[in-house]
């Protein structure tokens, strides 16, 4: 099997804790071809979708840990059609790449694509919990989405005590802020700044309601074709509010809640549908808080809290998909020849 991620520089990871390279690191253990490009490296050919990619050389040997399999892997640069390839996976950080998407979108039907470029247009932002039924809000917290200061202004003065504010393509808890309404003074600048753009333009914040129990850290859940495979608590740091570990949290073991399992079992089937196959959500005392789709992390803390290889995991889910997509093709192309020898 050949497999291209779609992914930021190999420089730029984080050797002993990047989930991105687990996964390369699985693939590889099983003797798959592995090419890795980014979004940028994407081009056309005689009308056909390529990238300059960097291709993993094939050792005998592959070193045990991610650090020094990531210090130690050779490559050769290769131009590649990319419906050369059986699947495709997307692990490139927000804000989302529309012109990454339309080149891919040729070869959709070629290539399985984790997760489904569809999908991935409809969640790829902060948005995607609108998409879940809970009049009640009974497991997604109240939450609005707005450029409108006015409306902005007018909703915090009127809200709870405390709310939280984010840009709607941030990620890694970049931009995570707590507003308290007796800092009233200050809300101008604030939103002067997460708004207004120096060209004229403008963007997208969300502003939601605070959850209790939301000072004491959050629960990332990772999915897999609609269910839990793995959960850990984030526990902020000293200094932070925010519980990412990008922002100075630490990683606690935790048991999925009777909530949390019906909130994934509430969820799950849309996700697949979507076909948003890898999933990470964060959910604070029960309440889904984010659905993260493009390139969700957790996978190599929760191996370290557990013991476990949860990347074991999605290769299989992949090798089977693949297998799958083969398997049809084959039987349609047996089907075929037998009505054209009819």
């Amino acid at each position: 099997m050949n497999v291209c991620f779609i992914m930021y520089p190999w420089d730029e990871m984080d050797p002993e804790n990047d989930s991105t390279l687990a996964m390369v690191h699985e693939f590889v253990k099983r003797g798959h071809g592995l090419a890795i490009t980014t979004p940028a490296n994407l081009t056309i050919r005689d009308s056909v979708a390529f990238a300059f990619s960097r291709v993993i050389k094939r050792c005998e040997k592959i070193p045990g840990n991610l650090k020094s399999f990531h210090k130690k892997a050779e490559f050769y640069d290769e131009m590649l059609p990319l419906a050369g390839f059986d699947v495709i996976i997307l692990r490139s950080n927000p804000p989302l790449d529309m012109i990454m998407l339309n080149f891919l979108d040729s070869v959709k039907d070629d290539v399985f694509i984790m997760n489904d470029l569809d999908g991935i247009r409809r969640a790829n932002n902060k948005l995607y919990t609108a998409v879940f039924e809970d009049e009640k809000n009974e497991f997604i917290p109240r939450t609005h989405v707005t450029k409108n200061k006015d409306y902005l202004k007018k909703t915090i003065k009127e809200g709870p005590d405390k709310m939280i504010l984010k840009p709607l393509n941030g990620y890694g808890g970049s931009g995570v802020i707590l507003i308290e309404k007796r800092a009233m003074t200050s809300i101008n600048s604030l939103l002067d700044f997460y708004i207004d753009n120096k060209d004229g333009t403008s963007n997208y914040v969300i502003l939601q309601e605070y959850i209790d129990g939301a000072d004491q850290g959050d629960v990332r859940i990772l999915l897999l074709n609609g269910k839990p495979i793995g959960a850990m608590r984030r526990v902020p740091g000293n200094e932070d509010h925010r519980s990412n570990v990008s922002a100075g949290g630490s990683v606690q073991k935790h048991s999925l809640t009777k909530e949390e399992k019906e909130l994934c079992r509430k969820i799950g089937p849309k996700l697949v549908k979507d076909g948003l196959y890898f999933v990470g959500i964060d959910v604070i005392n029960n309440m889904l808080v984010e659905v993260n789709v493009m390139s969700p992390g957790g996978i190599t803390y929760m191996n370290k809290v557990y013991k476990v290889k949860i990347q074991e995991k999605i290769v299989d889910f992949v090798e089977d998909k693949v297998s799958e997509r083969l398997i049809a093709f084959e039987r349609r192309k047996k089907l075929r020849k037998y009505v054209d020898e009819a």
